[in-house]
């Protein structure tokens, strides 16, 4: 998902916490158990299955893996360790991608 979708992403989330009407909640259901891909603002990205969303936005992957780039200067592998139930706190996050098809991410993103 690209940063518009992240926003996207935190509509649905307001949405859902001043109106719970069913397509909004089958929108998330849509993305639970997806592949999912979020950047914090320290430069780490958390690579991890969508397990939930709270009404504060936070979001909590399973089977979550910590990538981050020890060097700057010098391109390279970045670190990586496996951390299991992770939560990403909404405060926290600067991008969003979700492993889907292009016409599914296309349906997300409308909001009607």
């Amino acid at each position: 998902m690209e940063e518009a979708q992240v926003s996207q992403i935190d509509e649905l989330h307001t949405q859902l916490s001043t109106n719970n009407s069913s397509p909004l909640v089958s929108k998330l259901k849509k993305l639970l158990y997806r592949r999912m891909l979020i950047g914090v603002n320290d430069g780490r990205y958390f690579l991890g299955l969508f397990h939930c969303i709270d009404k504060q936005g936070n979001i909590i992957l399973q089977e979550a893996v910590e990538y981050r780039i020890t060097s700057k200067s010098a391109p390279g592998p970045a670190d990586q360790r496996c951390l299991g139930l992770i939560l990403i706190p909404s405060a926290c996050r600067s991008s969003c991608h979700v492993d889907c098809s292009i016409e599914e991410k296309m349906s997300l993103m409308s909001l009607s």
